[in-house]
């Protein structure tokens, strides 16, 4: 995900020597351990968050009481998923891309490294266009290259202006959102209900019926529904999304230029980071309980002002765990972890495609609509094991993920070399 500058064997320049500086990828000694291994938590912790839009109609994400066969393992399945992951890995994912900008671009005053960036986040939207247009509505890679082009501009911020702009940024759109959708008690009975049957807040099980249906038709009219809902999702991204992403990747921007997601502060910061999140956790679960006591009611479960506020405080306690551990000498156990983080492209993708082969009908087996909490977890766990697996075999053999030597082939301009074996 970095860039460094580079000779042809592989060490660095000095600005007195620009003659013969090259672009090329971050070696293996160089990567930050820390990034690699928050990032490997939060793809492998982004399929538990997706894995219900894989298999039911989002409309179920709601209110997930109305599948079929809803009972306390299922609701329990939901909670942890909830509570645990939810919105904390895409925040992770978010600060961490923030980081990747800066990593990749350096200042704006480093013009070569800066049409780098661009290059790499236009062959991004392309990977995300075909993601989300041809395999799986929920794709984020568009949306993190649209952003990316925005945030980009404020790489040579300090690292102070980076995490007040983007703090503020982020709490005034939480304020917003609570605040929107907190306004919609004060409507007429009539207008209320209408307007939450129209944000797929209700669903009678004949539609729920019906968008099962669709998706477990022939390969032709599944591939088209999928489109058409990429096609729905796209505008919704473009304007509630792309705010809200800026400002968590400026915060991991800062967090980065501070020292903080580097694995550079002290000790007791990240003690006190894991102990915030131990708090806003107990918070999301009480939240979470009275959601799920209410019958999942749509103002309830959709405003959420803990876990709206809070998230980020979650995600930067798991990667203070995750940090402390590698600052500890635990990096041996995380390595399989770690290899997850340094293929996550690669990863998030095969995620998409097990999935979709599972789940969707013509084109797989066809499982839409028929899997539960319960047995999701299941699949879930063994996904992660796979992966967890996979990744520690290929970086053995190889430089980098399939994907990511694709996609920064392209983005160079240039075959990069694969094998571990082959010249630098």
């Amino acid at each position: 995900w970095g860039s460094q500058l580079a000779t042809g064997s592989g060490g660095t320049m000095t600005q007195t020597e620009p003659q013969t500086e090259i672009l090329a990828p971050v070696q293996r000694a160089d990567r930050v351990l820390s990034l690699d291994v928050v990032r490997g938590l939060a793809v492998l912790g982004i399929l538990a968050v997706n894995a219900m839009t894989f298999f039911w109609p989002h409309e179920v994400g709601m209110n997930p009481a109305i599948q079929p066969g809803w009972d306390a393992d299922a609701l329990l399945g939901w909670q942890i998923q909830d509570v645990f992951f939810r919105d904390k890995m895409r925040t992770l994912f978010s600060l961490l891309f923030g980081v990747s900008i800066f990593l990749v671009g350096g200042l704006r005053t480093d013009l070569d490294r800066g049409r780098l960036l661009r290059s790499r986040l236009f062959w991004l939207a392309v990977f995300g266009l075909i993601h989300g247009a041809a395999f799986w509505f929920g794709d984020i890679l568009f949306l993190y290259a649209l952003t990316g082009f925005i945030v980009m501009l404020v790489r040579s911020w300090s690292a102070r202006r980076l995490l007040i702009v983007g703090t503020v940024l982020y709490l005034i759109l939480c304020a917003l959102y609570v605040g929107m959708m907190w306004s919609m008690t004060l409507m007429p009975p009539d207008q209320l209900q209408a307007s939450i049957t129209e944000q797929g807040g209700h669903m009678t099980p004949e539609q729920l019926a019906a968008a099962i249906q669709a998706m477990t038709g022939d390969a032709w009219s599944v591939t088209v529904h999928q489109f058409q809902q990429w096609l729905a999702v796209v505008p919704i991204v473009a304007v509630v999304m792309i705010p809200v992403t800026a400002s968590l990747m400026m915060i991991g921007m800062g967090l980065f230029k501070a020292g903080f997601l580097a694995g550079r502060r002290p000790t007791w910061l990240y003690v006190v980071s894991i102990l915030l999140a131990a708090g806003c956790l107990y918070l999301i679960w009480g939240e979470s309980s009275a959601i799920a006591a209410s019958g999942f009611d749509f103002i309830q479960a959709m405003t959420r002002p803990y876990a709206t506020f809070l998230v980020p405080l979650v995600s930067l306690g798991y990667a203070s765990v995750l940090i402390l551990m590698v600052r500890f000498g635990m990096s041996l156990i995380l390595y399989p972890l770690i290899s997850v983080g340094r293929m996550a492209f690669t990863n998030y993708l095969t995620q998409t495609l097990i999935m979709t082969t599972l789940a969707y009908g013509g084109r797989g087996l066809g499982w839409y609509g028929e899997i539960g909490w319960p047995e999701m977890w299941g699949i879930i766990a063994v996904v992660w094991i796979l992966q967890l697996l996979w990744s520690s075999m290929w970086l053995a053999f190889f430089r980098m993920g399939p994907i990511e030597w694709i996609w920064r082939s392209l983005t160079y301009g240039r075959l990069l070399p694969l094998s571990r074996e082959a010249a630098a």
